[in-house]
């Protein structure tokens, strides 16, 4: 306290001590100096009231020690939907490209919250504001990520179904690329405080869970992942219109062995589709009450609402998000489920001599979704493969993944 109220009143005496960046090159340099200094944590915790809790006095508590296994999961979930998507060859395709950017932001929220946690409780009044901007940075920057990387497969799949055009090789660049920017926007949103929009100097501007963000930067940033969510809400109501109205009337017009076609390519838009929005789902209910509380501690005024003082448990439903997803993509694609397996324990599943244990055949062949199931069975043996407007015919699952098996 006393070290808090000798630097507060030295601020007034200091001629050279900006209240804002200055325009000068001066004045930027005392501006980003400031971030080197640690009472600048401590007076701005202090204002906020945060000081009065015993969080900070003492060391991890049991709940943080679980926040940590939850992180630690969620890396290993997601590394290991990574590494099958790349060792896969059946999902090189547009789609799946940006569903791996999703698990990649969700892998690296993963380490930035581990590193979030080991950082808080009594390290966090041992940090300068530049390590505190970029232990929180890296939240909102794997945030903004996940968001965009929905919104760009959003577009994707709406895209495909307008135009009804495939993706062809040459427009992998394109799709790079859109990842490319996705990454650039959300580091772009993430670093805008450590440039100015913060509330040094400015404590009656100063959030409460976040203390040195300023709540006009916490407003914008909900307000741009709310109008993105919501963008991206029309887009899949408008792909699931165009898919159910173009199925009813190519119906009306065409054979027995033509509507079973189309029936096939429909079942797996429709199970590609749900995937996805399960994913969305998911997303919104995790991230909602967190969206919530951030809007409260906008229109709250300091130590009013003592709901804020809570944020580590809402940030820990926010949390779990990154740790459903690689579990969605398990339980409702049977080509990823498939894929994992093989990746996590294939000799659990074969034997020496290549052949499927009994044991492996109903983990291979189930199915969670009753979409994939209603296709396999159009199929009749033959599995299609339909992502970003790609059709790819290949023999059955067991035949595909095992040859041997099937040799006469």
């Amino acid at each position: 306290m006393e070290a808090v109220t000798s630097h507060a009143g030295a601020l007034p005496s200091t001629s050279m001590t900006p209240t804002s960046p200055s325009p000068s090159s001066h004045g930027y340099l005392q501006f980003f100096w400031e971030y080197q200094e640690n009472s600048v944590i401590v007076e701005h915790y202090n204002y906020t009231g945060k000081l009065q809790k015993d969080r900070y006095r003492e060391g991890l508590k049991p709940e943080g020690i679980a926040f940590l296994v939850v992180c630690l999961l969620i890396v290993l979930e997601n590394a290991v939907v990574l590494i099958a998507i790349w060792k896969n060859k059946k999902f090189h395709l547009p789609m799946y490209y940006l569903l791996g950017n999703l698990t990649l932001s969700d892998l690296l929220a993963g380490i930035t919250y581990m590193a979030n946690i080991i950082m808080s409780g009594p390290n966090t009044l041992k940090l300068t504001p530049l390590l505190w901007f970029l232990r929180e940075g890296g939240v909102f920057i794997t945030l903004a990520a996940s968001i965009i990387s929905l919104l760009a497969i959003a577009i994707e799949r709406h895209v495909t179904m307008v135009t009804m055009r495939p993706y062809h090789g040459a427009k992998r660049g394109r799709m790079l690329a859109l990842i490319g920017a996705s990454w650039a926007l959300a580091g772009f949103l993430g670093v805008l405080p450590i440039l100015g929009w913060n509330c040094i100097h400015r404590l009656d501007q100063c959030s409460t869970v976040l203390p040195l963000y300023a709540k006009s930067y916490i407003l914008c940033c909900v307000s741009v992942f709310s109008a993105v969510l919501l963008a991206i809400v029309v887009l899949y109501a408008r792909v699931f219109r165009i898919v159910r109205t173009n199925t009813q009337r190519q119906r009306l017009g065409l054979s027995g062995s033509m509507r079973k076609g189309l029936a096939r390519k429909s079942q797996k838009y429709i199970a590609l589709l749900k995937t996805v929005t399960i994913v969305l789902g998911v997303f919104i209910a995790c991230w909602l009450p967190l969206f919530l509380l951030l809007l409260l501690d906008f229109f709250c005024p300091t130590r009013s609402c003592n709901l804020l003082y809570k944020a580590d448990y809402f940030l820990g439903v926010a949390m779990v998000n990154s740790l459903l997803n690689p579990i969605i993509y398990t339980l409702t694609s049977k080509d990823m489920r498939r894929a994992i397996l093989r990746l996590l324990c294939r000799p659990c599943l074969m034997t020496r001599d290549g052949q499927v244990k009994k044991i492996g055949m109903p983990f291979l062949e189930c199915s969670f979704s009753k979409t994939e199931v209603a296709s396999q069975k159009l199929e009749g043996g033959l599995e299609t493969t339909i992502s970003s407007g790609n059709i790819i015919t290949t023999p059955s699952p067991i035949k595909a993944l095992y040859p041997k098996l099937f040799k006469s």
